[in-house]
């Protein structure tokens, strides 16, 4: 086959401070940076969807149609102007046709300016060119929020089962052999059967190396078989205000009944398991505190997740809740990263290593209860920010995350980038000169990404509850426009029941 294939990937935050505009995706801001054309099937050795799909279709013998490749961090709603140009590429590309069969690397919860589903007008997009039996497949995140729209115009999505998300590019293989049995049995639909789950999952409690979501997963896997052809969990998005924000099942097959019969059985197992699906979380004094206490005997760092500034949900990576915590509390040998702030790292750069400089670092976006941390930093280290991704998440491509300076104040040493990323690896530490290895705490601008390169040497990990524009709890959030009827925590209640 020729198959076209394409990526376009957001998260959107609706109650987030920053959109996402056209050069965010241009920079990538811890995706791979905007690619176009053959350039697209260098992604194939990344660990992305669309490099799982590369590789698994040209070891198929398959002629692969590479358009574009665009994704940005999370944040606010994306720009009218940077869909319309990314989706625009993907559109016209279809209109020059020359292919058999699409393949879409999506994200799930794409909220715009103009669109509440991005994703759904997307494939809607598609699907009025190239008709109804052209076949067309999609990769999906984990925290996608899967709508009507999406579901009626691809014939089959799959989703992550990992969070931290370190099959990215396993389910990419998966969606190419999604798309083998559809076209190895021409004239027959898949089945599709779906249940919404009936309340928000925190972020922080979706991570698949604990319960019950690790448990979850594995039960999934069990009920895929012949008849079952793909079976998808997405927790879901919880931080995007419209009405089909939330988690969900679904299923495909050629034979109704059996995936009937699965995605009642995972969904059910899920809603059993409401209360499991909650968190604890410390508020930043508590959290270092117990940080403090943990590290006096232990031989790795005590890593502190700083989940509500998490640039990976939303989050401008530059609140200062808990660098103040670790202040007051006297903390030594601890380090945070990766905190956004261009003009202290020039700053930085201009002064140049060893010297002491005065400014206000970063808590400029207005976040309740935050606010820029003014005093005398020691500049330690300068660097360019080129980075080399050698943990699980992105294993193999390089970033760029600007000039890049260590900062220390008291005992807590500040990696501070020029552009804004989720620390997932341990080489944005490295890229600042801090070996995160040889602290004591670390306090990661992250939820549960963080994970996949860090439990290595880690001996515990504590969630805070620090000021931050991302809710860790979304019964916290201003909601307006989510379905009335869902249930705004486990076991909490409906934003119908509150507002009577």
């Amino acid at each position: 086959m020729k198959i076209l294939i394409a990526g376009f990937q957001h998260e959107t935050n609706t109650f987030a401070p920053t959109k996402a505009s056209y050069q965010s995706f241009v920079q990538g801001e811890g995706f791979p940076p905007l690619t176009r054309g053959a350039d697209v099937l260098s992604l194939r050795d990344v660990n992305v969807p669309a490099g799982g799909f590369i590789q698994a279709a040209e070891a198929a013998g398959h002629t692969l149609v590479p358009v574009i490749w665009a994704g940005a961090s999370a944040s606010a709603h994306v720009t009218e102007d940077a869909f319309e140009r990314i989706a625009g590429e993907i559109i016209d590309a279809v209109r020059r046709g020359g292919f058999d069969a699409i393949y879409l690397d999506l994200h799930g919860a794409m909220v715009t300016e103009h669109l509440d589903d991005g994703e759904g007008a997307l494939l809607a997009r598609v699907r009025a060119i190239v008709g109804s039996d052209m076949p067309l497949v999609v990769s999906l995140d984990l925290h996608a929020n899967v709508t009507e729209q999406m579901f009626t115009h691809a014939d089959a999505m799959v989703a992550y089962r990992t969070y931290p998300h370190v099959d990215m590019a396993e389910t990419g293989a998966r969606a190419a052999q999604i798309l083998a049995r559809l076209v190895a049995e021409p004239g027959r639909r898949l089945k599709r059967y779906v249940r919404r789950i009936p309340f928000l999952i925190p972020v922080n409690g979706m991570c698949t190396l604990a319960e019950p979501a690790r448990g979850t997963y594995a039960h999934l896997a069990q009920l895929e078989d012949d008849s079952v052809v793909s079976l998808s969990f997405a927790p879901g998005f919880p931080a995007s205000d419209f009405p089909e924000c939330g988690a969900a099942v679904w299923g495909y097959g050629f034979d109704e009944a059996a995936v009937v019969t699965a995605v009642n059985a995972l969904a059910s197992a899920i809603v059993g398991q409401e209360r499991d699906w909650d968190v604890r979380f410390l508020d930043p004094d508590a959290a270092v505190r117990e940080a403090m206490r943990l590290a006096e005997h232990a031989t790795q760092p005590v890593v502190i997740a700083d989940t509500q500034d998490n640039p990976g949900v939303g989050g401008d990576s530059n609140t200062m809740g808990l660098v103040r915590a670790l202040l007051r509390q006297g903390a030594r040998d601890a380090a945070v990263g990766l905190i956004w702030d261009p003009q202290a790292a020039a700053k930085a750069h201009e002064a140049g290593v060893g010297a002491t400089i005065e400014l206000a670092l970063a808590g400029g976006t207005g976040v309740p209860g935050d606010a820029p941390l003014a005093g005398r930093f020691v500049v330690e280290h300068l660097a360019d920010g080129r980075v080399r991704f050698d943990g699980p998440m992105m294993n193999g491509m390089w970033t760029e995350i600007g000039p890049v300076a260590c900062l220390r104040i008291d005992g807590v040493r500040i990696a501070v980038s020029s552009v804004k990323m989720q620390i997932f690896d341990r080489n944005l530490y490295r890229a600042a000169g801090i070996e995160p290895e040889r602290m004591k705490i670390l306090v990661n601008k992250s939820s549960v990404h963080y994970r996949a390169d860090f439990d290595a040497i880690a001996s515990a990990h504590l969630v805070a509850k620090a000021p931050g524009p991302m809710a860790a709890d979304p019964a916290d959030l201003p909601w307006q426009r989510i379905d009335t009827r869902l249930r705004l925590r486990p076991n909490g209640v409906s934003l119908s029941e509150l507002r009577e």
